[in-house]
């Protein structure tokens, strides 16, 4: 029997399937099925967006979902959590971690878009708690909105106070944003001591042919005569906020991104941010792999996702990189990886790999297990 080795775990969520936390407890039990004496870690990593507070409870001991109840973005009661991790000298009263994905975001709708009316509000609201309980810290991820309103309703939940020209609150979502006249902002939330973190993999500006609208708006249901109505509005709002539209990553999650700009957050690349927060790089000390992947893996995925990141830091420490992911693009390079592993294949179709994400993440660990049996222990 070969030796013992020490493998990690650090796969994205598969997006639609399968969550990071999800993901990396299946392909482990793989990996145990074949290797059942191998050491093995556990560190999912997100990029900001679906599954970066399940990515965090997983990799940090002691963190603690806080549940809470906000406005969805339809304007329904959601039951979500924000997370709690433990105290650091960074912040000694616990740094809060918030998801837009699970308050906000485009999966709570289903099937259905509403372009003109989801908004953020339910994403300020739990921010919101995590403020009244005292976090020292905010780290927030801002991926997978189903809204362009500008972060108005974060804002508003924060205690900016939006008006028409007749000061009458302006209505949710994008729809409001064409009457946008005032923003009072001297009673909005003080940030946490020790600051605001946001996460994000986008660099677009908030306005104009990269924009919030231009670019993610036809995601959310914008038809093609609806964009430039929507970029309109988010200009009047960026007329009345001190913050720069042109920043890169201020039209992330709709807009969202520039609101907390405004707030004074910092934007950062989220899958970066993430590895470095779980503790990925200290994790690969006398490692003898790492595996991580992705639901698609393409000609784009090399371009700020989570694997890119999680291969840049497995070469930096010297430790072989192998990827599973639900399916790979012909025009991916995977000649940078030891091994990788395609759900579709594995399953025979896509469709059966989305429909048992779990069952072919256990297969693909415990062939990885078996086709890099050779590396040093």
């Amino acid at each position: 029997m070969s030796a013992a080795r020490r493998v990690v775990f650090a796969p994205d969520s598969f997006k639609g399937s399968i969550d990071a936390a999800g993901a990396a407890a299946a392909l482990a039990d793989g990996w145990r099925s074949a290797r059942p004496h191998d050491d093995i870690v556990l560190r999912p990593v997100a990029d900001g967006g679906e599954g970066t507070l399940a990515a965090f409870a997983a990799a940090v001991p002691g963190a603690r979902p806080m549940p809470v109840e906000v406005t969805g973005p339809d304007g329904m009661r959601v039951r979500a959590a924000w997370l709690l991790l433990p105290p650091t000298p960074d912040a000694p009263n616990g740094a809060g971690v918030v998801e837009l994905a699970s308050t906000s975001g485009i999966e709570l709708l289903g099937a259905r878009r509403l372009p003109w009316d989801a908004d953020t509000t339910g994403f300020g609201q739990a921010i919101v708690a995590a403020l009244d309980h005292g976090v020292s810290r905010l780290v927030l991820g801002i991926g997978s909105s189903a809204s362009t309103d500008g972060g108005a309703g974060l804002l508003r939940a924060l205690g900016v106070e939006l008006t028409d020209a007749t000061a009458r609150p302006i209505a949710p979502g994008a729809r409001g944003l064409a009457s946008v006249a005032h923003a009072e902002l001297g009673g909005m939330r003080a940030l946490p001591p020790t600051g605001v973190v946001v996460l994000t993999d986008v660099t677009n500006p908030l306005l104009g042919p990269r924009g919030a609208a231009a670019v993610f708006g036809p995601q959310k249901g914008f038809a093609a005569g609806e964009i430039i109505p929507a970029d309109n509005g988010l200009t009047r709002l960026a007329g009345l906020l001190p913050g720069d539209p042109t920043t890169p990553g201020a039209g992330a999650a709709g807009g969202t991104g520039f609101a907390l700009l405004v707030w004074g957050a910092a934007l950062v690349p989220g899958a970066a941010q993430v590895a470095e927060l779980v503790g990925l790089r200290a994790a690969l000390g006398e490692a003898s792999l790492v595996v991580t992947g992705e639901g698609s893996f393409d000609g784009q995925s090399a371009a700020g996702k989570a694997p890119a990141h999680v291969a840049a830091i497995g070469a930096a420490a010297e430790v072989p990189v192998a990827l599973v992911a639900g399916r790979i693009a012909p025009d991916a390079d995977v000649s940078g990886f030891t091994a990788a592993a395609s759900l579709t294949d594995l399953a025979g179709s896509s469709t059966l790999a989305l429909a048992e994400p779990a069952r072919w993440l256990r297969a693909a660990g415990a062939r990885l297990a078996l086709t890099t049996s050779s590396l040093p222990g």
